[in-house]
Formats: structure tokens, sequence, C-alpha cells
């Protein structure tokens, strides 16, 4: 009978495997924040984790597929920051997401950066980038009706949903902007600001009165500042 690996040996392998792509994926993560995909070359990534570009290729095919990994990888970073929350939740874990960002600005770097050179069709992020703007759209006017259901905020047209998830998203994508420009901007009081203001507006209420739940629910997650 022929001996099979143990599944100890068989597991090493493949766990340093993951261990050398992760190591890839963050490197990449800070070369396409800082110059962008078309100025970040593989090079530039293969030097910051000791490797070559051709090492590179080897696990992700191209410079493309280790774009869509790098990708993948800052949506798997902070999608469970928000997505675990519905109405007006969703809506104050923003201020958690900028924590977030705070503590890990490569990451925002990426986010921006290929936000806009994304912009071109033929850019391999571009329907990454739109699809995620969409789904982050789409996503904050259902929580907005789920908040007017639960009796939470007044009732908003369609249109009126639409507009307000954009101006949302303009707001927080601009905040963020006006920080990498300018460090010393305290990101999460921005934004947490924005986010009262925006909930007492919908609700008809005073916003000292929105903060002050706010702050509550900031500790009753753990997240208290």
């Amino acid at each position: 009978m022929t001996d099979r690996p143990s599944p100890k040996k068989a597991r090493g392998p493949y766990r340093n495997g993951l261990r050398r792509r992760r190591e890839i994926v963050a490197a990449a993560a800070v070369v396409f924040g800082r110059y962008g995909y078309r100025a970040g070359s593989l090079r530039a990534i293969a030097d910051l984790v000791g490797t070559t570009p051709a090492t590179l290729v080897a696990y992700f095919t191209n410079k493309e597929g280790l774009l869509i990994a790098v990708l993948q990888h800052w949506r798997e970073e902070s999608d469970p920051i928000t997505v675990a929350f519905e109405g007006l939740d969703f809506i104050r874990a923003f201020v958690l997401l900028m924590r977030y960002h705070d503590a890990h600005r490569g990451l925002m770097e990426l986010f921006l950066t290929m936000s806009i050179e994304a912009a071109r069709e033929e850019h391999p992020a571009h329907e990454f980038m739109i699809e995620r703007q969409r789904h982050t759209k789409d996503t904050m006017i259902r929580c907005l009706k789920s908040a007017h259901a639960d009796g939470h905020i007044a009732p908003l047209s369609n249109d009126e949903l639409e507009e307000e998830a954009r101006l949302l998203i303009a707001g927080l994508d601009g905040l963020e902007l006006q920080w990498m420009l300018d460090p010393r901007l305290d990101l999460e009081a921005v934004v947490r600001r924005l986010i009262d203001a925006s909930i007492a507006r919908w609700s008809d209420r005073p916003l000292a009165v929105v903060a002050t739940e706010t702050d509550a629910w900031l500790s009753e997650h753990g997240q208290a500042r």
C-alpha cells in the first residue's frame, strides 16, 4: 500500500503559500494606492516582499489578476464593519469604518486612487468600482426604508431616497479625500457629525438628541471613543 502524506505535512506548504499570497497582496495595495495601477510596477511590488516579478505572475497570472486580488482584499477588510447592521445602525457604522480607515490608511489610499483611475472604461477596476458604488447606494436606500418602517425617520419618496444616498456617499468620499490631503483632520469626528446631522434631518429631531443616541450606540457595540 502506498503511504499517504500526513495531513500536517500537506498543510505546511499550503499555509506558506497562503501567507506568501497575503504578503504580495498587502504590498500591491501599498504600491497601487501610492502610485496607481498604471504607474505601480510589478517590480516595485516584488521588491517590497523580497521576491521577483515572475513569482507574482506565478501567483496571480498577471498584473490585472493581482489588482483584482487587492480589490477583493479591500472589500473583505472593510465590508464586515458595516454589513452586520441594518437601518440607522448601518448608517452609524460608517463612524466605525472611518476609525478603521484611520488605522489602515493604505487601504483608503488604494480606494481613492482606484476611484479616480477606474473612471476610464478600459481600466481593469472599472466594473468593480462601478458595482461597488451601486451596491453601497442600494444598501443605503434599503436601510433608509428599513429605518422608516421602524419609525425612526420620516418617509422619503424614491427620488428622495436616491438623492439622500448619493449625498451621503459624496459627503463620505469628500471627507476621506480631505483627510488624505491633510492627515490632521479628525476623520472619525467629522464623519460622525455628518452622520448625526443627516439622521437629525431625516427624523426631524434635535441634533443633540441624535448625538446622544449615537453615543449610546457606539458604547453598546464596544466602540466608544
